[in-house]
């Protein structure tokens, strides 16, 4: 094996996400590629992307991109469902670095594990309006019916901590309620936030629809990536290197805080910088 592609092994794992939410998908490359050093962006000033339109999110995600590539990553996970959805297939021809989406891998297991065809997806009015998790579910399964509902306020009850506060359950109840006359036996979580309310989703769907986590599949679908391209970490790290590094283009301190609320290890820092420059 040569050098520079012995060398890209030890290089981090590039994330990106519109704020916070992507930390879930950060948490589980923690858990489940262990070895991997992760660089995470979250557009914070920019927070949220479900509501804007495809050329903006196309040109935010070009920038982050950008930054992340100077911070020498060898790959690239767009934790963020709304730019998977809008961003990701045009900059893939872009990209001299593998990237991988959060919309296709969970779509995937979705398609697999229904059991009567009928699937929910849960997202931001952008993720639900580009029809993306429908056109993925049916490439593998083409006579799979999928319904979605976006669920905008779930994204704000997520950053303010409020996971099981009665207000979140009430404006859960609302939105999903019209999911009771559908049949679906599965149900996608298409934003990266919304596996922090499973437990709350769950008492309301009950134990009969199969909730599907895309941060979940999305490390799986990196781990194969890496050992497909030769570049999985195997253990040695370069010296003094950070195992993670954190950047935000604003509200530090709120990152900071709700990341060490959820991560798997302590923050110490999340560094801020001006991603349009």
């Amino acid at each position: 094996m040569n050098q520079s592609l012995n060398d890209k092994k030890y290089a981090p794992i590039g994330v990106f996400d519109s704020g916070v939410g992507g930390l879930t998908v950060a948490r589980e490359i923690m858990r489940q590629l262990s070895l991997e050093r992760i660089v995470y962006f979250g557009d914070t000033a920019r927070v949220p992307y479900g509501s804007k339109s495809k050329e903006t999110i196309l040109r935010y995600s070009r920038q982050i991109i950008h930054f992340l590539e100077s911070k020498g990553v060898k790959a690239i996970v767009v934790a963020c469902n709304t730019a998977s959805a809008y961003a990701l297939e045009e900059l893939r021809p872009e990209m001299r670095i593998p990237i991988i989406g959060v919309v296709k891998p969970g779509a995937k297991v979705a398609a697999q594990v229904t059991r009567n065809g009928k699937i929910g997806v849960i997202g931001t009015e952008g993720t639900i309006a580009s029809q993306i998790y429908t056109e993925m579910i049916q490439r593998h399964n083409p006579h799979a019916i999928v319904v979605g509902k976006a669920c905008p306020l779930f994204v704000p009850l997520v950053e303010e901590g409020w996971l099981k506060d009665p207000i979140t359950i009430e404006v859960a109840k609302r939105y999903l309620a019209s999911f009771q006359e559908t049949g679906i036996d599965t149900l996608i979580l298409g934003c990266t936030h919304y596996p922090l309310l499973r437990s709350v989703v769950r008492d309301i769907m009950g134990e009969g629809v199969e909730l599907v986590n895309p941060a979940y599949e999305t490390a799986q679908g990196l781990k194969r990536l890496l050992e497909e391209c030769g570049i999985a970490n195997d253990g040695a790290q370069p010296e003094g290197a950070p195992m993670y590094q954190f950047y935000v283009s604003d509200a530090a301190e709120k990152f900071k805080s709700f990341a060490n609320s959820i991560l798997p290890c302590e923050i110490k820092e999340a560094q801020l910088i001006q991603i349009e420059e």
